[in-house]
């Protein structure tokens, strides 16, 4: 997400943090190489020009921080302004929806509208859990126009345990009718209704979601936006906007090449928030769109918090504990390395994690995937050993090391460099240990 920007971003900044002091002329060079960037990235010329306007308002002539040299400064200036346009510290950072209440999902045919229905339901159906509740939600769907819309609706609600109705009727007004007196009929916290999507805007299309839209008066309005299609997506949703109105927006395929420009654009042009972002194929790749965390993602800077989040959701509080305590108390054993990688296995690929880290547009996509083989292979190395290799790796010699290798497909230099690691790990934990960090930095 963001890699293109980030790139281009990170680029200027690290150049004009090397300048002794801001000079008009550098300025000039940086927003050059910045408003190159953004129009690679798709965003509309009006927007480019606009959030230019805003910087060099404030950077020329602007007096230094005395906490900051003249590149930290100019690197704030952009910061702030690129936090403004999309959507500032005081933007909707989470959104709920009110029960009972009808969310009718709009979008283009190809967007991933119909796979955003499940996420939505599944992350309302998750944050319910982590307060100890329950929702009642029903899908539904009028999408006629795709062949094997509706049965792909139904087969992604039973995935993740909601219920889906399918009407009686093929007509779209109609079924959405039927759809909504069962929703009523059966006291449903939720309706989530998937309507028909084409591959372009057309009369028929508009004329039809505004009459369902009269009919149903749904609570919530969501548009999906497939992020590929750049400056195209602004397009559909100013059209979808007056014809029929809608409240937020989910940005689909962040996870694929698409270079960003949507999702820089979107709040300034459409004065709307973006809610969520697709990340990935899956029910649960679905993340909220926090702009204090996207700005410093698209700068370069990591978003450690939305990482530690997901952690936390992930790994339960035991698994946190048992951990800290065994690294704590020293004895810190290949076993525990095995764990460890497990439960970094459970919050997602080095692709995923790699998203949140400062630097991350610097990471080389081969290094990702090296680091991921090559933690799947240490893994089945410690899966072939016994309970006493595991827990005494002293043990381990030229023998022992042979039937692992073999038990494991491996070599055994594959062996000798996980054992490498490990004594890596366990150095890096007494250095945390002495200093007093280790505590603080797994609480």
């Amino acid at each position: 997400m963001f890699t293109f920007l980030s790139q281009k971003f990170s680029g200027v900044l690290k150049w004009l943090n090397n300048k002794g002091r801001l000079t008009e002329e550098n300025i000039n060079q940086a927003l050059s190489d910045v408003r190159t960037a953004l129009l690679e990235a798709d965003v509309p010329l009006d927007i480019v020009e606009a959030f230019l306007d805003e910087i060099k308002k404030d950077a020329i002539g602007k007096n230094v921080h005395k906490d900051l040299n003249p590149g930290q400064q100019f690197i704030k200036i952009v910061h702030d302004k690129l936090l403004e346009f999309l959507g500032g510290r005081n933007a909707l950072t989470s959104f709920s929806f009110q029960i009972p209440s009808v969310i009718m999902v709009m979008g283009l045919q190809g967007s991933g509208k119909t796979t955003t229905v499940a996420k939505l339901a599944h992350e309302v159906m998750r944050h319910a859990q982590q307060r100890g509740k329950k929702r009642h939600i029903l899908l539904g769907s009028v999408d006629f126009y795709r062949p094997a819309a509706v049965e792909q609706l139904s087969i992604l609600a039973n995935s993740i345990g909601v219920s889906f109705y399918k009407a009686p009727s093929a007509d779209p007004i109609t079924a959405a009718q039927q759809i909504y007196d069962y929703f009523k009929a059966n006291h449903f916290d939720h309706l989530f209704l998937d309507t028909a999507g084409r591959l372009h805007i057309d009369a028929e299309m508009m004329s039809e979601l505004v009459t369902i839209n009269k009919k149903l008066a749904p609570k919530h309005k969501i548009l999906v936006l497939d992020a590929m299609t750049g400056q195209e997506s602004l397009h559909v949703a100013t059209a979808f906007d007056k014809a029929v109105g809608f409240d937020v927006a989910v940005l689909s395929k962040m996870d694929s090449d698409a270079r960003g420009g949507a999702a820089f654009a979107f709040r300034y042009a459409l004065k709307k928030p973006i809610a969520w972002v697709g990340i990935g194929e899956k029910v649960e790749d679905l993340e909220s769109f926090i702009p204090e965390r996207m700005t410093t993602r698209i700068l370069g800077m990591g978003d450690m918090q939305t990482l530690l989040e997901k952690a936390t959701e992930e790994v339960s509080l035991e698994s946190q504990q048992s951990m800290t305590n065994r690294l704590m108390g020293g004895n810190f054993t290949l076993q525990d390395f095995y764990e460890q990688m497990g439960l970094i296995d459970k919050i997602g690929s080095f692709q995923k994690i790699s998203r949140y880290l400062p630097g991350a547009q610097d990471i080389q996509p081969e290094m990702i995937e090296k680091g991921q083989h090559e933690m799947k292979k240490f893994k089945a190395i410690i899966s072939s050993m016994t309970k006493k290799e595991k827990l005494v790796p002293s043990v381990l010699d030229v023998s022992r090391k042979k039937r692992i290798a073999q038990g494991a497909g491996v070599t055994v230099q594959d062996i000798n460099q996980l054992l490498q690691r490990f004594e890596q790990s366990k150095q890096f934990v007494k250095m945390f240990k002495k200093t007093g960090m280790l505590r603080r930095f797994l609480k």
